[in-house]
This record gives structure tokens, C-alpha cells and sequence, in this order.
């Protein structure tokens, strides 16, 4: 059985690190950004018809996808696409995933020979095996999967869709933004549906006004016949970065090699633009301890429990810990950096201190000067 993919790009914010970029296109773990697990997942699952939905600052991700190949995927029609952005709404709003794929309809019904849809966020990020997702969804015979973690939910996450399992696995509750306690399980935002009945539901939905996803169709569809959906229960690392405080734990997670392995080798390997650099240079006085260190850096400083993406500088006498640092950013001499993100491009002045704490790390926005 055929399927295609639909990736939503835009769903989703962090603060200032997605002010100027897609959540799609936010770096993660050295030299990956989020894109970079859908599109490996997809692509291990022999799907090569692709539709990324973006609704604005888009270019950086255009940049990093560039023609696909390095996901086996090529740009053009039939193949991998960007959907570029709609606005359906008289105020220009985004009013939910079922708008966003109304304005896609023709992409939607392109290609007769595929007869599922995968859809994916791309907030949450796992090695999860596709094929056998699909496989769960076709023998099960309902309408809807939604794919499941469960330990997310905690009594103080704020879930977008939220499931209740009794023994047998089958739905007992379902809620929508909901602060779920510990024993409700987690919605991945990653659904596979039938083609042909998700382009029906989308256009009878839009014709109601009711254009969400999570509340309208899924909650929606449970209500009226709650045999009607089925769970895949993931069992893999699923990386929930729908804040700024996950995404900096979650970044600093990787130090650990358990988390690596679940993350980039469970099923499969997870690909990202090929970008060519020198290795990384480790000054004679530098001490890098529990650190994942992309290539181009020059490292004469400390480093601690962090990660530094490609091209980044230490120089002699910085002091970095609990720290996540993007490409190209240089940190001066002496400087004193605990719990800080700084984004592309930022220079650090020499004799600099920057402290924040786990829970609310300091960011510094790109291109800027501290």
C-alpha cells in the first residue's frame, strides 16, 4: 500500500528561536534541524511523495532541504514539494491543520496511486518506524491512527491531544489542551489516514467552519463513534520540543549515549544537508567534558555538558556549561556562559557572564552582540 507525507512546518513556537524561523527549520543537536527526523522517517519508509506545508519564514528551511536528495527525495512535482503559504481567513489568521490542508486539496488528491496520508508535526522528534505504523493502521480497519508516547503527560504539561487507554488498549477519554495526569498518554501529532476520506472530512469540515484538527476531527470523530480511532503505541525516545525549556533539556540530553542511540539509530539513521568542514580543533589548554561537538569549531576554552554546532570558537579562557551554541558564534576570552542558547551568529565579548537557570535559560537572538 502506497502512502504519502505532509509535514507541517510552521505548528508551533518557541519564543525568539522561531521568531524568524520555521519550527521545522530550528537546529538541533550540533548539525540536524527538526525537519531532518520527518523527512528520515518518511524517507526510511519508502514514501517519496512529500508536501511540507509552511505559512511564512520559510527561506531558511528552503535553504536546508535545497533539492532533498540527501533524504532520497527529489523537488518537483510528484515528488517532494513545498506548499506554499495560504490564507483562507479574512484577517490573514491560521486558524488550524484542516484550513492548511483545504488550501493543499490539489496536492491532496495528486496521485492516484497513493491511498494513505502520514501526517507529521514537526515539534516532536523520534526514530519511529513508518512502515510498520501503516501497517498497524491498515489492519486495524478504522478511519484514524494517531500515534501515542506514553510519559509525556505529568500533570503539568499542557497537552494538545490527550488519550486515556483502559486494559485493552482502546480509548477510554480523549481531551484536547488538556493538563493531563500521569496516566494519559501523549498524542505525537503524527497520523495516518486514508486519502481519500481525509479529503472528504477536510471539505465537510471547512464547510461547518471547523478547522482544527486535534478538537474537530479526532475528538470530533471519538465522539460520534469512539470505536472509531485507532492508538499505535510508541515505545521509542520521542523528543517533545514544544518549549524553550524542553528544547534546551532535550538538546543536552544528547550528551547521554542511550538518548543518541534511541534518537539517531533505532530503526534507522536520520540524514541532514551534507556540509563540508575541517574537523574541530582542540587547543592545547581546552577541556571539552560530556560535550557533542560538530566539525569546524576552535576550541581553546571549556566546555561542559553542552552542544556546539559547526564553526563555533572558544576562545582561551571561556568558560561554557549547560550551554547550547549554534553555528558560527564566537565566545571571547574569559568569558562565563551557564545555561545560556545563543543562536547563530552571536559574539560573545571577552570577559562576558551570562547565567540562567535550567528551567529558564538565557537566549540570545542571532547576529547579536553581548
Amino acid at each position: 500500500m502506497k502512502a504519502m507525507g505532509i509535514i507541517f512546518a510552521n505548528d508551533g513556537t518557541i519564543g525568539s528561536l522561531t521568531e524568524k524561523r520555521t519550527m521545522a527549520s530550528l537546529p538541533f543537536g550540533g548539525r540536524y534541524r527538526h525537519v531532518d527526523f520527518a523527512l528520515s522517517n518518511l524517507s526510511a519508509a519508502g514514501i517519496r511523495h512529500v508536501g511540507i506545508i509552511t505559512r511564512h519564514s520559510y527561506q531558511s528551511l528552503m535553504n536546508h532541504i535545497g533539492s532533498g536528495e540527501e533524504w532520497g527525495m527529489e523537488l518537483e512535482e510528484g515528488g517532494l514539494e513545498f506548499l506554499t503559504p495560504y490564507a483562507m481567513s479574512r484577517t490573514d489568521n491560521y486558524r488550524g491543520k484542516l484550513e492548511s490542508l483545504y488550501s493543499a486539496m490539489n496536492f491532496l488528491e495528486y496521485g492516484k496511486e497513493d491511498e494513505y496520508v502520514i501526517m507529521i508535526d514537526s515539534a516532536i522528534l523520534s526514530n519511529i518506524d513508518l512502515k510498520d505504523v501503516l501497517a498497524a493502521h491498515i489492519a486495524s480497519g478504522k478511519p484514524l491512527t494517531v500515534v501515542t508516547k506514553e510519559g509525556i503527560a505529568n500533570g503539568s504539561k499542557q497537552l494538545d491531544l490527550a488519550l486515556k487507554l483502559d486494559e485493552k488498549g482502546k480509548i477510554a477519554d480523549m481531551a484536547v489542551d488538556y493538563v493531563a495526569p500521569a496516566d494519559y498518554v501523549a498524542s505525537m501529532d503524527i497520523f495516518v489516514l486514508s486519502k481519500k476520506w481525509l479529503a472528504k472530512q477536510v471539505k465537510e469540515h471547512i464547510a461547518h467552519a471547523l478547522y482544527h484538527m486535534d478538537r474537530d476531527l479526532v475528538l470530533g470523530l471519538w465522539h460520534n463513534d469512539p470505536n472509531s480511532i485507532n492508538v499505535y503505541q510508541f515505545k521509542g525516545l520521542a523528543m517533545y520540543n514544544e518549549s524553550v525549556e524542553e528544547y534546551f533539556q532535550n538538546s543536552l540530553a544528547l550528551a547521554e549515549k542511550k538518548v543518541r542511540d534511541d534518537l539517531f539509530h533505532y530503526n534507522h539513521p536520520v540524514f541532514t544537508k551534507v556540509r563540508d568542514r575541517v574537523p574541530s580543533y582542540y587547543g592545547e589548554e581546552c577541556e571539552i567534558d560530556d560535550c557533542i561537538v560538530a566539525d569546524g569549531c576552535m576550541l581553546d576554552g571549556k566546555a561542559k555538558n553542552s552542544v556546539l554546532f559547526r564553526q563555533v570558537t572558544l576562545e582561551a579562557g571561556a568558560d561554557v556549561e549547560n550551554c547550547v551554541i549554534m553555528n558560527d558564534t564566537v565566545v571571547g576570552e574569559n568569558s562565563l556562559l551557564k545555561c545560556v542558547i545563543l543562536d547563530k551568529d552571536v559574539l560573545v565579548r571577552p570577559g562576558s557572564k551570562l547565567i540562567g537557570t535550567p528551567s529558564n535559560p538565557i537566549i540570545i537572538r542571532r547576529g547579536e552582540v553581548v
